[in-house]
């Protein structure tokens, strides 16, 4: 019998099959390759529609994710609070996830402060003030305490102030838990509009590999190897401090406070990290972070209380090791000797300061209430303009990992980890799997 000719459009829809089938990591990862090999053809060759196309393409990725950002943290950090209701000593795990925020800040900002004493990354970099340029936000400690409260309900999310938002969501949090049965409708409605945000958040991410290639191709053509030259030292600082706090101090809390594998963390925890490597944001991040954290075996009720608080507040990479290096380099860069005073002021304003940088892109608030709390040049922020983008995609990985590491260990020291969960993490699917339909019981024979 002959074989019968195979169907063409099944043969397409097999191969299409088979590429929607490759693991989300290598789909990020072949990104950045290709748009590392993009942007330095572009470069190189001074192609002008390749510049536009990568800088659009890592444009729109970038918008698409700002557009749901105001609402989103609005719905999560309300309905995050009114969760608490539904988990025994939730004032306890409240408290204990704030200061595993601090001693994981505190434990960053050392290592900051540490290797920028050893390398000197201002020594000899040659740059002056008219190198950089002003930067468009400033932070100071009368500006973040007076902006925490918005003038109007509209502005805050007009001009994406995440922490005006964090407030009125608290506030909003805190009164339908007071009102109780009455406030139900309202609280249906924002845990439902809060499900639509998310959907639409992971129809974006789904195009992270995509928006991966534009934002590092666009990096490598803008800035190429030149910039970095001169900024090594700093960069190199940056990766290696946020690597050892990804990487070593971590996996160490994880092993001895929690008690769990950290290679599974890891395996669990990678398709928020890369995410967030990539995005630069820790809010965009979120919902991903949170489901990660969820299927490492934290309780969903808590998850979705600390991932929310974390993304706003817990911030290693952006508000410790960042500020820490930077005013180094600054300093050296101005000729400004700083003394052990400043070295605690810097502890002190990256542990209770971090909130200053709401999970969005970049860290510029931060830097300006360091250096302006240390009576450093602010022209040295605009220093740093230039290499942020580079420095950014490991600072917000090292965040979003700190993130989901501090609601494991503080569920593990609580006893409400699921250690069984832990271990059988896997991050390979971004959306949970349909549960399967029950079958009718068969008739008796």
């Amino acid at each position: 019998m002959s074989t019968p000719p195979s169907n063409p459009a099944s043969a397409t829809r097999g191969r299409i099959s088979r590429i929607l089938n490759v693991p989300f990591w290598a789909q990020i990862l072949l990104g950045l390759v290709l748009g590392a090999l993009l942007g330095w053809a572009a470069k190189s060759g001074d192609i002008g529609w390749l510049q536009t196309a990568l800088d659009k393409i890592g444009g729109i990725f970038v918008q698409l994710l700002m557009v749901v950002v105001a609402p989103l943290v609005f719905f999560a950090i309300l309905v995050s609070i009114t969760n608490l209701r539904n988990v025994s000593n939730a004032a306890r795990l409240a408290t204990r996830t704030l200061l595993w925020f601090m001693v994981t800040s505190l434990i960053a900002v050392v290592i900051g402060l540490t290797i920028g004493l050893l390398t000197d990354p201002g020594a000899g970099t040659g740059l002056t003030a008219a190198d950089g340029g002003d930067p468009k936000k400033k932070g100071s400690w009368l500006d973040f305490l007076t902006g925490i409260v918005p003038t109007d309900v509209i502005t805050p999310f007009t001009e994406l102030n995440v922490l005006q938002i964090v407030f009125m969501a608290a506030v909003a949090g805190v009164a339908v838990l007071q009102v109780g049965e009455k406030a139900q409708p309202l609280l249906t409605l924002s845990e439902s509009v809060l499900e639509l945000l998310q959907k639409v958040l992971w129809w974006v991410i789904r195009l992270a590999p995509l928006g991966s290639l534009g934002l590092v191709g666009k990096a490598v053509y803008k800035y190429g190897w030149n910039l970095i030259s001169k900024y090594a030292t700093f960069t190199a600082d940056i990766y290696v401090g946020c690597a050892i706090v990804l990487f070593v101090v971590y996996p160490l809390l994880l092993a001895t406070v929690a008690k769990v594998n950290p290679l599974r963390f890891f395996k669990g925890a990678w398709p928020a990290i890369q995410l967030a490597f990539v995005s630069r944001s820790s809010v965009g991040t979120m919902p991903l972070t949170q489901k990660v954290t969820e299927r490492l075996g934290v309780p969903k009720e808590y998850a979705s209380f600390a991932v929310p608080f974390g993304s706003t507040t817990k911030m290693d990479g952006c508000a410790s090791i960042y500020p820490a290096i930077a005013a180094i380099f600054v300093a050296q860069v101005f000729d400004v000797p700083l003394e052990i005073k400043d070295y605690v002021l810097i502890a002190f304003v990256s542990v209770i300061g971090s909130a200053a940088t709401a999970g969005l892109t970049g860290a510029t608030v931060m830097l300006t209430l360091t250096l302006s709390t240390l009576g450093l040049p602010m022209a040295g922020v605009g220093l740093l303009l230039a290499i942020d983008p580079i420095v950014d995609m490991i600072r917000t990985a090292t965040n979003v990992a700190g993130q989901s590491v501090v609601p494991i260990l503080v569920a593990a020291r609580e006893g409400i980890l699921d250690r069984a969960a832990y271990e059988t993490a896997d991050g390979s699917h971004l959306e949970p799997q349909p549960q399967p339909e029950l079958q009718p019981q068969a008739a008796a024979a």
